[in-house]
């Protein structure tokens, strides 16, 4: 996210729109014919003032007046006929156009891995999503088109200025041309600013998401005012930005619109002195005083089109930055079935990884056999990477070494779908969606029947607490689930594992973050949800460890043991003291 002015580099990452732009071109091009067309009925108008004041009125007859002043009346509906025209030509491609960029962009996010969700803030991605492509359907839709056809009604109306006197026409090109020079000079300055406020812009909506979503530990914790503290320096930093940039805007405007009233003030002087000399008609001088007038709000527009321009630029590299991410886990070229009679073997063959970046591999050389239908828990000290492992299996990262195996294929050479499919998640945190409990449930599995629900909800011993809800399965529960205890997530989290009936478990202790009381109710569950299914479950407590019928012990990037608990606990000493640690922590939390 860095402040790049060059214009090379923003024109750029306009012209990416190509493929989005280009299936509409023929609305973008009608639209601004239109506009073309409204602004030429405009400036015939003068033309015909002119012959008005320099026919009928100054030879005191009347008679071909009435067909001229019908003729300014057409020019008239024509002009608005042909504004309305545009509108309606470019309302539908603009708005198709942001969509699609949204779409792909959602899209995009979505099969981007993990790691990139870990270290961009949401505030930034939401801000790209939202704010930014309506920048660009600003742009699409007005400013290209304005920026186009404003320079062209220039161009035709000095042109027309020269046809009907030079010294007009000159005045006002003389006036116009230090436009660009001074245009240039202010757009490098608001480029950098426009490019700072919209990230500013983001950082403020991470800090507000991060609040609605916080605010009951904000409150708990009596931090409310620290964090107000940060948005109000936040919101100051951003107004101060935007008000640099409204310095900028001004002082171009200002610059934009003198020169013109200045153009219209030396043609009014030598305009005058034709008349007086004879060398020019009044009605040459008043057609040639109202098409500069004409030409005011093309040449105003200068200014507000070019600060458009940067700030859609501007967005468009931002919209880029996160669709140019690359997605590292992808479907592969020549996918495999899983074999139809597997029964869920998983297999860690010397598995190795390392985050992009670090100095170390988290996870050097881990190997490991789940036997179809059998529980083992991975345990370790903290920061032995058990999440990390737990993530390599449905592959939300993909191993840096080694394979890993469900009934024998290496889960890189299935399908994403087919793999998310045998292998379902329950992390440590249930995270639940504002939506029914029944698309909840279901979630990983659209095609699952109420009857499917049920069974899963049976399952998870969530049944009895869902229909005492207000409607049953299609009560819609709070933003993440706030309205349930911990313990009622976590059972409609496990539920959700399970609903789809798959091959394999992987569980990132679904106990761990439960209190004493609430532990009973969803260990009660686990029991069932672990019955008959291959499960790799993630051990924080010693409840845990005791749901399953082995346990590896994971500790420096490898599997230093394996067994049962009561062997490992009778011979070897690191899991006793890791055990003992595990019991300590949870007498803590029941003691709190």
């Amino acid at each position: 996210m860095s402040e790049d002015p060059r214009p090379g580099s923003r024109l750029a990452a306009l012209r990416r729109l190509g493929p989005y732009v280009r299936p509409l071109r023929w609305y973008l091009i009608g639209s601004g014919l239109a506009v073309l067309g409204s602004m030429a009925c405009g400036l015939t108008m003068p033309l015909v003032v002119k012959a008005i004041l320099d026919g009928p009125v100054a030879h005191r007859d009347t008679g071909g007046l009435g067909w001229m002043i019908g003729f300014i009346v057409v020019l008239g509906i024509a002009e608005a006929g042909l504004i309305w025209l545009r509108r309606r030509l470019v309302s539908e491609p603009s708005t198709r156009i942001e969509a699609n960029l949204r779409a792909d962009l959602y899209h995009h996010l979505q099969s981007l891995p993990v790691a990139f969700h870990d270290q961009w803030q949401s505030g930034q991605l939401l801000s790209r999503a939202v704010s930014d492509l309506s920048t660009l359907r600003r742009f699409i839709g007005f400013a290209a088109i304005f920026m186009v056809v404003n320079a062209l009604t220039i161009v035709m109306g000095i042109g027309v200025l020269f046809a009907l006197d030079p010294w007009l026409g000159l005045i006002t090109l003389l006036c116009a041309a230090p436009l660009i020079v001074i245009s240039t000079r202010y757009e490098l300055r608001f480029s950098v600013l426009s490019r700072r406020s919209q990230d500013q812009a983001g950082d403020l909506a991470t800090t507000v998401e991060e609040s609605v979503l916080g605010i009951r530990v904000l409150k708990a914790f009596g931090r409310g005012p620290d964090i107000a503290r940060r948005f109000g320096q936040q919101a100051r930093e951003l107004r101060t930005t935007e008000l640099a940039k409204y310095k900028v805007i001004a002082g171009l405007i200002g610059v934009i619109i003198f020169l013109p009233e200045l153009g219209i003030g030396l043609q009014l002087l030598v305009g005058t002195q034709g008349i007086a000399q004879g060398t020019m008609s009044i009605g040459t001088l008043v057609a040639g005083i109202t098409v500069a007038t004409y030409l005011r709000w093309p040449t105003d527009s200068i200014g507000w089109l070019l600060a458009e321009t940067n700030q859609a630029a501007t967005a468009c590299e931002r919209y880029w930055e996160v669709r140019d991410s690359p997605i590292t886990v992808t479907d592969p070229a020549d996918p495999v079935p899983l074999p139809a009679d597997g029964d869920g073997e998983l297999r860690l063959d010397g598995v190795r990884f390392a985050y992009p970046g670090a100095a170390g591999e988290v996870l050097s050389g881990v190997d490991l056999v789940v036997r179809p239908g059998e529980t083992v828990a991975l345990v370790g000290p903290t920061g032995s990477g058990k999440t990390t492992l737990t993530a390599l299996v449905p592959r939300l990262a993909d191993v840096t070494g080694g394979r890993v195996l469900v009934d024998g294929v290496d889960v890189r050479d299935l399908r994403l779908g087919d793999l998310r499919t045998a292998v379902a998640t329950a992390f440590e945190e249930p995270v639940l969606f504002s939506a029914s409990v029944r698309e909840n449930v279901a979630l990983g599995s659209p095609g699952v029947t109420d009857a499917d629900v049920r069974v899963a909800l049976r399952i998870a011993q969530a049944e009895e607490f869902v229909d005492r809800l207000p409607w049953g399965l299609d009560t819609r529960i709070g933003e993440e689930g706030l309205s349930l205890s911990g313990g009622q997530r976590q059972r409609l989290a496990l539920a959700r594992a399970v609903v789809g009936r798959p091959r394999v478990l992987v569980l990132d202790d679904p106990l761990s973050a439960l209190d004493v009381h609430t532990e009973a109710e969803v260990e009660r569950a686990l029991r069932e949800v672990l019955r008959g299914v291959t499960a790799l479950v993630v051990a924080h407590r010693s409840s845990t460890v005791r749901l399953a019928d082995r346990v590896a012990l994971l500790d420096g990037g490898r599997i230093t043991a394996v067994g049962t608990h009561s062997d490992l606990l009778a011979g070897n000493a690191d899991y006793r003291a890791l055990l003992s640690t595990l019991d300590d922590e949870r007498e803590r939390v029941g003691s709190a």
